[in-house]
């Protein structure tokens, strides 16, 4: 039946029928092509902002398995302790077998001060961890500052596409700037 002859427009076909004929005008095809691209890098810092934020979880998550590692090894010195102390009370109350107690107490402040090592290993790789959770945390806000500020930038270029003022599109242009700005120093962890 489109095929008689009788055609109708809704109150915008005509300017979607320009504008897909190139007849849009510089202002409209410049509007699209930023905010295409705003769009896309938006979509980048977005993924970037979500995998940072996913390490900054895994990295604490690594940190509190260290620190529980630390806390089983300071449990243990702990006990080795008590032996040695338990040690030195048998030597006081049997001389006869103050030798053998000696040898004992020797050993265990040898275990004590592997354990203690080991210990201290075990905390120094949790703070490592804690502070690379913390790194990565910062550079998430980075990123989140920098996909909104490029939202605002996409509904600012709408608005400028809709009321054809300059001055927003301007806007639209510095938010954009600002945005990729921000995404700058999170890529370089600034």
């Amino acid at each position: 039946m489109s095929g008689h002859g009788f055609h109708v427009h809704g109150p915008h076909d005509h300017e979607l029928e320009h504008a897909a004929q190139g007849h849009g005008g510089n202002h409209t095809n410049s509007i699209a092509m930023f905010t295409a691209i705003i769009a896309t890098v938006g979509a980048l810092f977005g993924y970037m902002g979500g995998a940072t934020q996913a390490n900054a979880g895994l990295y604490k998550n690594n940190a509190a398995i260290k620190k529980t590692e630390a806390s089983n090894q300071w449990n243990y010195y702990q006990a080795k302790s008590s032996k040695q102390n338990l040690s030195e009370l048998a030597m006081e109350l049997t001389p006869s077998k103050k030798e053998f107690y000696q040898d004992e107490i020797k050993r265990y402040k040898g275990e004590k001060a592997e354990i203690k090592a080991a210990a201290e290993k075990l905390e120094a790789e949790s703070q490592h961890w804690d502070k690379q959770s913390d790194e990565q945390m910062h550079q998430h806000h980075r990123w989140a500052q920098a996909t909104t500020v490029l939202q605002v930038a996409i509904a600012m270029a709408a608005i400028a596409l809709l009321s054809r003022k300059k001055w927003l599109e301007y806007v639209m242009f510095g938010a954009g700037v600002i945005g990729v700005g921000v995404g700058a120093l999170a890529a370089f962890h600034i």
